[in-house]
């Protein structure tokens, strides 16, 4: 049976984003499930579970890997894996955006697509911004120099002028 994914629930993802993720979780699956499963059994076979701190440390990490598991796999099932955006070409998920508020000098830079480009890269510190949110939205498709409006949570127009579209590198 195959589920309909909700077109917000989508993760953005260059081919080398995707590639990267499901070769993490083809590791978790097998050499991780593996070591952490003979840990575990070294552990038990310690003796008394009770005061074990080997054995609940493992069965700690067990969960801990077993829930980035699940967190991949959904992810990867919610990916929708495209082109690396083009140098200079409209706004589109996986680029670094920078924008101007009207009436503001100051220059604000994001990545436009999902926290999960991040994961991959521990070092990039740099905003994110949904491409379905108000501001993501607003800018699709836009061009270096033109102007985009969305409506902020307060019900007030902003609008931005696109600075710069670049793709992501990390």
């Amino acid at each position: 049976m195959t589920q309909k994914i909700d077109e917000d629930s989508v993760v953005w993802l260059t081919q080398d984003g995707y590639d990267q993720l499901k070769a993490e979780l083809e590791d978790l699956k097998g050499p991780g499930r593996a070591e952490i499963t003979q840990r575990i059994s070294d552990a038990r076979d310690e003796g008394d579970l009770k005061e074990n701190g080997g054995y609940h440390a493992a069965k700690d990490e067990q969960g801990k890997m077993e829930a980035r598991i699940r967190q991949l796999e959904d992810m990867l099932r919610r990916a929708r894996v495209g082109e690396t955006p083009k140098s200079g070409g409209a706004v589109e998920p996986g680029m670094k955006v920078s924008i101007k508020f009207a009436g503001d000098d100051d220059v604000e830079t994001f990545l436009l697509g999902s926290r999960e480009l991040l994961a991959l890269d521990s070092s990039v510190d740099i905003d994110v911004y949904s491409p379905q949110s108000p501001l993501g939205a607003a800018i699709l498709g836009k061009k270096k120099g033109e102007k985009a409006t969305y409506e902020a949570p307060n019900g007030k127009p902003v609008t931005v002028t696109i600075v710069a579209a670049v793709p992501f590198k990390g």
